[in-house]
């Protein structure tokens, strides 16, 4: 995609790459708490559908009109929310606390495709030319369709759906703006959405400038790219599954979440500083923990929310992530420009492993990756604001009371009450 995005914008190529993605993402921070609030209402099923569906359909215009393609990955911003219906469908399907290695494992598997994929197109590429790699992309984006439509129950039982359907969504639900402001009022969500905006913005750039920056500056070969992609993919799927439920179980949620920032603060930082070839790898070793964050999260926010609100409240949290995803690219594209590291002409890509590492294009600076060094400063006003994520059970007490003096007066103004109360609930209550 990068090539094509070089040769469609051949000046300015990463500052259009953050304004193409920039409006992706902030239609995906719109449409998010939609989304969730009409799968907790209609089901998971077919909304799985549709939000796959609309982030693939961009895949054959690569070839067809580079122009149409990047309008289209813009437009379909709208239904790139496939994750927060994932996890609400997987909390749908298991048990409180089963749910965190629930969720190590759907981030597990989606960085499996990252260990493959890479790998798959390089070598289809090189072999057969970079047609036939956007011809398998497309036929995996139509399989995977199809096992949606054909072979994936639904999740959410009708008993949970409200029974109107008209009356199951208000614009309060589908409004970002307005379930931002009512995060404002929850102890507990509001630090985990200021955490998520805060660690997955620098994230969100590192992933659009990352490898192209391995391979400018730093000096990776293609071969070295997709073996490094592998490799910390391998590691990430470790943490995601072995490590994360282990240390969910140790140290508590909480403290995974401060952990895993931890983490993504140090590799960051050894990003930034890093100007040897196997600095990349050491630092690539540590960004595979630093994925445990975002199951962490995950499980934290859905451990309090209710049954018929998990789509609205993963809506939300990945309505950010798509919010950092236009404009953590933006970001990082400016970063580079002000510091004059340019990533506007490719090496040549059969340039060999002893040639990238003697003749890296740029000059090694003090700080080679400003950027990855300004990301790693955001990460730590995260980790300080995670500090202040109250603990479930410590909550639990104060809601408890609060529910009781609310229920007397429910049944009298149920919809002023609506406007009040906390985004999340404690199910036991």
């Amino acid at each position: 995609m990068l090539a094509v995005l070089h040769e469609t914008f051949p000046t300015h190529t990463f500052l259009m790459n953050g304004l193409i993605q920039g409006v992706k993402g902030f239609l995906s921070f719109l449409s998010a708490p939609l989304i969730g609030a009409l799968s907790d209402a209609w089901g998971r099923k077919y909304f799985l559908l549709l939000t796959v569906f609309f982030t693939c359909v961009p895949i054959p215009l690569m070839r067809i009109s580079p122009w149409w393609y990047f309008a289209m990955i813009s437009v379909c911003g709208i239904f790139s929310v496939t994750f927060s219906v994932i996890f609400a469908y997987v909390a749908d399907v298991t048990e409180e606390h089963k749910r965190t290695t629930a969720y190590g494992l759907v981030s597990a598997t989606f960085a499996a495709s990252l260990v493959t994929s890479p790998a798959i197109g390089a070598f289809l590429s090189a072999t057969y030319g970079d047609s036939l790699v956007v011809l398998v992309a497309t036929l995996v984006a139509v399989v995977d369709i199809f096992f949606i439509l054909l072979a994936v129950p639904e999740s959410l039982p009708e008993k949970i759906r409200p029974t109107s359907w008209g009356s199951s969504i208000s614009w309060e639900q589908a409004d970002p703006f307005a379930s931002l402001k009512k995060v404002r009022k929850d102890p507990t969500v509001l630090p985990i959405c200021i955490t998520v905006l805060f660690s997955y913005l620098p994230e969100a750039g590192q992933y659009s400038s990352f490898f192209l920056y391995l391979r400018q500056v730093i000096g990776f070969g293609s071969v070295s790219i997709a073996t490094f992609i592998a490799v910390v993919g391998i590691l990430s799927i470790i943490a995601q599954t072995l490590f994360l439920s282990i240390l969910m179980r140790t140290i508590g949620n909480k403290n995974t979440v401060l952990l895993g920032l931890g983490f993504q603060i140090f590799q960051l930082a050894w990003y930034g500083f890093g100007s040897q070839y196997w600095m990349m790898w050491a630092a690539g070793a540590v960004a595979a923990m630093s994925s445990i964050t975002f199951p962490a999260i995950s499980a934290l926010v859905s451990r309090n929310a209710e049954a018929d609100q998990q789509g609205v409240v993963q809506g939300i949290i990945t309505g950010i992530r798509g919010l950092c995803n236009g404009l953590g690219p933006a970001l990082y594209g400016l970063i580079f420009f002000v510091f004059h590291v340019e990533f506007n002409e490719f090496l040549p890509d059969n340039t060999s492993e002893t040639e990238t590492k003697q003749n890296p294009s740029n000059k090694r600076a003090i700080i080679p990756g400003p950027a990855f060094l300004i990301g790693a400063c955001i990460v730590l006003l995260a980790f300080l604001v995670a500090l202040f994520i109250p603990e479930n059970k410590a909550s639990s007490t104060k809601k408890h009371s609060n529910s009781i003096s609310s229920s007397q007066s429910n049944n009298l103004d149920q919809s002023n009450e609506e406007d009040i109360e906390p985004l999340l609930q404690d199910s036991t209550v």
